[in-house]
Formats: structure tokens, C-alpha cells, sequence
């Protein structure tokens, strides 16, 4: 029997059926095989992405030292300025002409609402000055510094002594884009001008439009330190690694716990406080920070205690193994100890300097030594016996004023007065709160030392120092010394003053008594040392008058026979010609 033939309609039906099943199944596979390319895909994107975090995750090997991984920040002195008004000027000031200076001083006196400010400024009595300082690193809230006094160009002032410089306010400042931009009030200073010419020589008019206000300076913010780490070591874990370390060598207790000096802020820097005991030497401190393991002390410290036991025994490189050691603690003290017993000075002195911070005793004679012998040592040596804080520090101090160097006598009473239990040895006379006065026995010669830095202070090294004026003396502010008629060994101070009493005082014909007498009739700081220099200039005053005679910070060290093989041109000269050869006559030799 023979089918019947389908349909064309149904044949195009099922065609169409049956294509339309082999693209749903070709689909759903293509869906299939992509599902399972996305799944893939995604977990290879996660795989990569925990691998990205655990390798951020994974702090930097460190290496072996702080000063390895990051750098000191902030030990650079900041510049400060401002503009003030002089007032009390015996009639020497005048006012200034148009400038920058002068509309900046008139916009501040508005602000603190001063009345008529162009008419205070003509006056003769005052003067308009600029005023600048400078802030040491590490300083504090309330810290003082040293205002210096510049006269700006087109001033009609002929002379800024016996003036009173007006609390100014001081700022950092730079140009920007083409105009100038202020910081916040770092300093506010006001105090009695020191001119210059007070205490120099010459003939210069601007010595006496130029001077000083010691200690007139107040800082208003804090200058913070720190570290920052270098790029291939930032990381969180790492910062607080070095912040770790560090407090485990330094810590101070503030009354009730302990605290460490630092705190990690960021991945990149680490904040570092000033401990107490280097106050007066913050780069010290830096240096040190700077030497501590970065790992932390471990099994390795004993072979690393070695090493620099052997560096320490060679000059060139003796300060920096002492650093490294005082950066270790006291578990470095015997190494210090055996560099002590060293032949050479200089492994001597950096030996005894390191035991000094570390709170030993038996670095004062080693340290006194290198004071006495070594000009380059005496401002290390003495800031480290500042800080020392035992008696026996304090005796040894006041046994270096009966020395023959006037700086090593008079930067020994600096870091006497500078310690708290100073007092014990030497207290100063406030003589009429103008400035402060000691007299300090001395086995040395006798001299008169006149600070010309941090406050205003006069010492004399030496008992009942004399002044002889045979006939009289004239002083500036209208001060004139003559001998006492009726009593031999006394002399009459007197000064006139426009407008004013005269004041006549009769004091005893020493350096003491004419102090005395000076303040006590109204006379300044800067007026006993105008005058205390013209009686050394006629002779006078019979013993030295040093002005500032302190040691200096930058002084450096020359080894006696010995060649720094880092500098070529130290090395010894070098025959580099060839060998000499046998003579051969030549085609133009005349023999």
C-alpha cells in the first residue's frame, strides 16, 4: 500500500519546527559554553585580585637601620619676619616715607585698633623697623629666640638705643604666583633694642640703626619632627615597625605611664617628639633615631655589638659606630667603656660623649679632657656635661671657669646656668630686671663677658673686678661716671634726661658697683654695655672685656697623620710615568 504524500504546508510546519529546536539547542549550548567562560573568568579575576591584596598586605623587608628606610624631616631653621614700632626714643627717631613696611604696620595697628597711626609714626620718639627671627627645630610653644632689628631704606631715625620695641607679630613668608603669602603668627616678640653699636667698633651709622632684642621672641607653635620613609619602604606595618623600635630604645614617663617619642601617622611618616635628655641637641637625637635597628635587638645584636666594638677603634670611623651604639642602650655601655682606655683623643672624646646621653658618670673627666684640650670638642663637650644629671656633672663644670680659655670658662657658666640645679652653683643678681649679673670665682685671668645672645646677662670671672675713671666717662641715654670727690675708692653715676629728675647714684669703683649704678638710675641693658666698652677703650677697665666669647658649633676636627682616603686629592703623589728605557740616539740629538 502506498502512503498518501504529506502535505506542503505540514512539511514547512515541521521544517520550521525543527529548526527552530536546533537553534534553541545550539543556544543553549552557546549560553552553556559562555556561563562557564564567565565563571572561569571571574574566579581567575578574584585569584588576581586576593593575590594584589595580599602582596599590599605584605609589609617591605627592612633593612638594617632606621636611617635605611627613611629620612630626617624637620630639622631645618625656619626665617620669620614682621614689622614693628620703636618707641622712647630720646627724640632719634623720625618717620619713614612710603613703603611696603609702612602700610603693613599701619594695617596691623588698625587691626588692634590703635588710634592715628600715621601720626604716631611721624613722631621723634618712634620709628618703624623691621623685625626678623629665626626657630630652631624641635621648638616649643613658649620657647624664646632672639628678634633681630633691621632700619627699612628712606627712615629719618638717627639712633634706635634706649628704644622699646612694640609687640610685633611675626610670619613666614613667601612669593607665590607673583605675590606674597603670610603663614600664621609663629612669633609675637617685644623687649628693649641691644644696637649694635653698643658692642661693636666703627664709625658706621647703621650700627646704630641695626640691633637685637635677646630672648624678646616667643614661638607660638610647636615644630614637629619626624621621619620620612623612603618610597620602596611605605607601608603601615613598616611604619609601625620603626615607630616600635624607636619607643623601645626612647621613652620618658610624663607623671603617671610611660611614652614613647614616636607614633606612625601614615604609611609614609612617622612623628618624633623631642626626648628631654636632647633637648639642647636635637639633631643629636635625629642621628640617633636614625642608628637604631630597624628589625629590632635580637640574636644578632652581640655580632653587631663586635663590629662596631672594631669600628669604634678606628678614627674615620668612630663617630658613627659611637651613635650606632648609643642608639643600642645600654647594652652598648662596656663597649663605650673599652673605647674609653683608647690611646687617640678623638675615640676618646666621641666614646665618652655617647656614655655621657646614656646617663654614666664616667664620661665627665674623659669629657672634660677633650674640653680643655680640643677647641673642635668644647661645644659637644660642654651640651653634653649640660645634660648630664649628677653632681658630679655640676663640679666638673665649675672647675672648667678656673681655666685660661675665656670660651671654655664662659660656656661652662652658660650650661650651669642652663641645668636646674644651676642655682647651687652661681646666682645671678637681676639687677633692676634690665639684666642679669655674676660674678664667678676664677683661678683664671680676670674678664668680663657680655651676652650678646638669649637674654641679656653680664659676668665677670673674677673678684671685685675695678674701674678706675680718673676724670669722667660719658655713656649714651645722657649718662655721665665721674670718681666720688669725698669717698676714694667710689664713683658718681649720674644721668640727665630731658623732661625728667636727675638721677645721681654713688657705687663702689668695681665693674659690680657701675652696673648697679647704671640700672639703678634708670639705664638699660644696652646702656651698661655702651658704656662698659668705652671704658675698656680708655683704658679704664683694667681687666678683658669679651663680647659673646662662646664656643663655636661648626668647628671641625683635623686628625694629626692621618689621610682620608675618600679624597684624592689627600693621597700621596703617584709616579705614573713608564719605566725608563735605554737611551737611544736619536735622528736629531746632538751627541
Amino acid at each position: 500500500m502506498t502512503s498518501s504524500p504529506r502535505p506542503r504546508s505540514s512539511e514547512l510546519a515541521y521544517s520550521r519546527r525543527r529548526a527552530l529546536r536546533c537553534l534553541l539547542f545550539a543556544g543553549g549550548a552557546v549560553m552553556t559554553q559562555g556561563g562557564c567562560s564567565l565563571l572561569s573568568k571571574s574566579r581567575d579575576e578574584t585569584e588576581a585580585s586576593q593575590d594584589h591584596l595580599n602582596k599590599l598586605m605584605q609589609a617591605p623587608e627592612p633593612p638594617d637601620l632606621v636611617r635605611q628606610a627613611a629620612n630626617s624631616n624637620g630639622l631645618t631653621y625656619v626665617s620669620v619676619e614682621g614689622v614693628a614700632a620703636i618707641n622712647g626714643l630720646p627724640g632719634t627717631g623720625g618717620p619713614v616715607g612710603p613703603s611696603v613696611y609702612r602700610d603693613q604696620l599701619i594695617e596691623e595697628m588698625k587691626r588692634y585698633d590703635v588710634v592715628d597711626p600715621n601720626g604716631f609714626l611721624e613722631q621723634k620718639k618712634t620709628a618703624l623697623v623691621r623685625v626678623q627671627a629665626v626657630i630652631p627645630p624641635g621648638a616649643r610653644r613658649g620657647d624664646r629666640v632672639d628678634l633681630r632689628i633691621i632700619s627699612p631704606p628712606k627712615s629719618e631715625a638717627v639712633d634706635l638705643h634706649g628704644g622699646w620695641v612694640m609687640e610685633t607679630r611675626l610670619r613666614q613668608q613667601q612669593v607665590l604666583a607673583g605675590s606674597i603669602r603670610k603663614s600664621d603668627v609663629m612669633v609675637v616678640g617685644t623687649g628693649p633694642t641691644l644696637v649694635r653699636a653698643a658692642h661693636e667698633a666703627g664709625n658706621d651709622p647703621d650700627l646704630k640703626l641695626n640691633g637685637a632684642v635677646l630672648g624678646g621672641g616667643r614661638v607660638q607653635q610647636d615644630r614637629k619632627l619626624g621621619l620620612v620613609i623612603r618610597p620602596e619602604y611605605r607601608h603601615v606595618k613598616l611604619a609601625a615597625q620603626l615607630a616600635s623600635v624607636i619607643n623601645n630604645r626612647f621613652y620618658f614617663f610624663d607623671g603617671s605611664s610611660r611614652s614613647g617619642i614616636a607614633r606612625a601617622l601614615e604609611d609614609d611618616f612617622v612623628e618624633v617628639v623631642v626626648h628631654p635628655r636632647y633637648r639642647r641637641n636635637i639633631h643629636r637625637q635625629m642621628a640617633v633615631v636614625g642608628g637604631i635597628a630597624a628589625r629590632g635587638e635580637s640574636s644578632k645584636t652581640q655580632l653587631r655589638l663586635i663590629d662596631l666594638g672594631k669600628r669604634i677603634a678606628e678614627p674615620t670611623t668612630a663617630s658613627d659606630a659611637a651613635i650606632q651604639l648609643e642608639a643600642i642602650g645600654d647594652g652598648a655601655i662596656p663597649t663605650l667603656l673599652e673605647a674609653l682606655k683608647s690611646s687617640n683623643k678623638e675615640i676618646r672624646f666621641y666614646a665618652a660623649e655617647s656614655l655621657a646621653y646614656l646617663d654614666r658618670s664616667e664620661a665627665i673627666d674623659p669629657l672634660i679632657e677633650s674640653i680643655r684640650q680640643e677647641p673642635a670638642f668644647r661645644y659637644p663637650g660642654l651640651i653634653a656635661l649640660e645634660g648630664l644629671d649628677t653632681r658630679g656633672a655640676l663640679e666638673a663644670l665649675q672647675r672648667l671657669c678656673d681655666e685660661s680659655s675665656i670660651e671654655t670658662r664662659y660656656g661652662a657658666l652658660r650650661a650651669i646656668r642652663r641645668r636646674p640645679d644651676g642655682e647651687m652653683a652661681f646666682r645671678g643678681d637681676a639687677m633692676g630686671g634690665a639684666l642679669r649679673y655674676y660674678e664667678v670665682p676664677s683661678g683664671g685671668p680676670p674678664f668680663v663677658a657680655v651676652s650678646l645672645s638669649e637674654t641679656p646677662e653680664i659676668a665677670c670671672f673674677g673678684n671685685d673686678l675695678q674701674i678706675r675713671i680718673p676724670d669722667f666717662l660719658f655713656g649714651p641715654g645722657g649718662f655721665v661716671i665721674r670718681p666720688d670727690e669725698s669717698e676714694p675708692h667710689k664713683i658718681r653715676v649720674t644721668r640727665f634726661q630731658p623732661g625728667a629728675d636727675d638721677g645721681r647714684v654713688v657705687v663702689p669703683s668695681t665693674v659690680q658697683g657701675l652696673l648697679t649704678g647704671i640700672t639703678t638710675a634708670g639705664g638699660g641693658f644696652g646702656d651698661c654695655v655702651a658704656i662698659l666698652k668705652a671704658a675698656k677703650s680708655k683704658n679704664y677697665l683694667e681687666c678683658g672685656l669679651a663680647m659673646d666669647p662662646l664656643p663655636k658649633s661648626m668647628r671641625t676636627y683635623h686628625r694629626e697623620d692621618t689621610v682620608e682616603l675618600s679624597d684624592p686629592a689627600a693621597l700621596p703623589p703617584t709616579d705614573i710615568q713608564p719605566p725608563p728605557s735605554k737611551k737611544q740616539k736619536a735622528w736629531w740629538s746632538p751627541w
